[in-house]
C-alpha cells in the first residue's frame, strides 16, 4: 500500500473538492443510469454554492486523502443534524468514500475507512452508518467486509429515479 496522509478540507479546496467529487462519483455509477440522469445529478450535488454551504456546516467534514503530491481520494462524515437520515447525535455518518480509479487497490479505501471509525470514537460515537446504494455490490462487500451490517432502507433520488439504499451500520467500542 502506498502511504497516504488525510487531511481536512478547507474552503480553499472548493474547486479540488467539486472535481473530484464528480470524478470519484461518475467513474463509480456511469452507465448505470442515463447521461441525462447522470448529468443533472452531478450538477445539483456538487454545485459550487452547494458545497460551499457543506464545507461551512458545522457538522459536515471533508478530508482529502493524497499519494505523494496527488489527491487520491476523498471522504465525507456527517454529524447530527447534518445527516442525510437518521440523525442521530450518538451516530456518525460516513455520506461518501471514495478512491480515484488509478489508486484503487492500493488499501487506499481502508485507510479512509480506518480514519473515519477513529474519528467516530474520539468523538465518542457509538456507531457509524453510511446510506448505500442496493446494486453497488463490490461497496457492499467492502462493507460488510469492514464490519457493517444492514439496519434498514431509505431512499435515494438521482434525477427523476427513485433508488433503494441500505443503511449500514457498525456499532463502536471504545
Amino acid at each position: 500500500m502506498s502511504s497516504a496522509v488525510i487531511r481536512p478540507c478547507t474552503p480553499g479546496d472548493l474547486e479540488a473538492l467539486r472535481h473530484i467529487s464528480i470524478e470519484t462519483y461518475e467513474q463509480t455509477f456511469r452507465g448505470m443510469t442515463s447521461r441525462e440522469t447522470m448529468d443533472a445529478y452531478l450538477g445539483e450535488a456538487f454545485a459550487r454554492e452547494k458545497l460551499e454551504k457543506e464545507l461551512a456546516a458545522e457538522g459536515c467534514h471533508f478530508f482529502f486523502q493524497e499519494c505523494g503530491m496527488e489527491l487520491s481520494g476523498y471522504l465525507k462524515l456527517n454529524e447530527a443534524p447534518d445527516q442525510s437520515d437518521l440523525n442521530d447525535p450518538r451516530s456518525l455518518e460516513i455520506e461518501r468514500i471514495y478512491v480515484r480509479a488509478p489508486f484503487q487497490g492500493r488499501g487506499l479505501g481502508k485507510t479512509l475507512m480506518d480514519f473515519a471509525l477513529r474519528t467516530a470514537l474520539a468523538s465518542r460515537k457509538d456507531y457509524v452508518w453510511l446510506g448505500v446504494w442496493e446494486k453497488n455490490s463490490a461497496a457492499l462487500a467492502f462493507y460488510s467486509k469492514m464490519g457493517f451490517a444492514v439496519a434498514g432502507t431509505h431512499s435515494f433520488r438521482m434525477g427523476e429515479e427513485l433508488q433503494s439504499d441500505l443503511i449500514m451500520k457498525r456499532l463502536l467500542s471504545g
